[in-house]
């Protein structure tokens, strides 16, 4: 139970979660991304293993966002009809405007909550392969991908390195920050060569093996489509159903 939204078809997953943030992005009412917010966690919660102290710290600039276009959306919004709510010397808050600024809020968290549930369930190197088997991304494109994505720790290593041969040899470190930054040429520069030449040798290794870029029948890790794939997208349905029939209700 705890691994199932981690062993979900990832390209199920993602159909999933793009369509559910097309239909939410036509309603406007603050009831259906609030109540899809808290299923969606409720989900991820009952259906996954989630390491909750680093979803917490990456969901911290999202709700800020929202609380930003709460504030903006009340402050500066336009004034619009309906019933005055609160008033002070400067503006007056209707409760359409409120309406407006949960609504706009809640659908930052929604949208922030469905890509956090996304990421953390979904394992990089799956989602291409499943790209590629089931909604045949171009081969090309998917290896290029997963090459890039396997570079990144030896780049950042590789930046590690030369930063620590500079303080070794006693370069000179500027005081002011501008100066600091444009510094950094000259460590970028190294990194970029330094990984052309792995590029190249990934690229020779990879025709060496026969890779041509058409694409395959048979693959040695195939990501396959199971029952429990079809009952989570039905489930997930379920949610933005209930989610945009409940706020719909509630609104009226």
């Amino acid at each position: 139970m705890k691994h199932l939204l981690n062993d979900m078809n990832p390209s199920f997953k993602f159909v999933i979660v793009t369509l559910s943030m097309i239909v939410m992005a036509f309603f406007f009412n603050p009831w259906t991304p609030l109540i899809f917010c808290c299923g969606i966690v409720l989900l991820q919660i009952l259906f996954s293993q989630t390491n909750w102290k680093l979803w917490l710290v990456c969901m911290l600039p999202f709700a800020f966002g929202a609380f930003g276009y709460l504030w903006t959306t009340i402050v500066f919004g336009r004034a619009s009809s309906g019933t005055i709510i609160w008033s002070s010397g400067f503006f007056d808050i209707t409760d359409q405007q409120l309406n407006l600024a949960l609504s706009l809020s809640f659908r930052v968290l929604a949208f922030s909550v469905l890509s956090l549930m996304f990421a953390f369930t979904t394992a990089p190197v799956k989602f291409v392969m499943s790209l590629m088997q089931q909604m045949k991304l171009s081969p090309k494109l998917a290896y290029s991908v997963l090459v890039g994505y396997h570079f990144l720790p030896l780049i950042k290593d590789e930046f590690v390195q030369i930063k620590q041969v500079h303080e070794m040899r006693n370069v000179a470190v500027k005081n002011s920050r501008w100066l600091r930054l444009t510094s950094i040429y000259g460590m970028l520069i190294p990194t970029l060569a330094s990984s052309v030449r792995k590029a190249e040798s990934a690229a020779f290794a990879m025709e060496a093996r026969g890779f041509t870029g058409e694409p395959r029948t048979s693959y040695f890790r195939p990501i396959r489509i199971k029952p429990r794939d079809y009952w989570l997208s039905l489930l997930f349905s379920a949610l933005l159903a209930a989610s945009c029939i409940i706020g719909v209700l509630l609104e009226k």
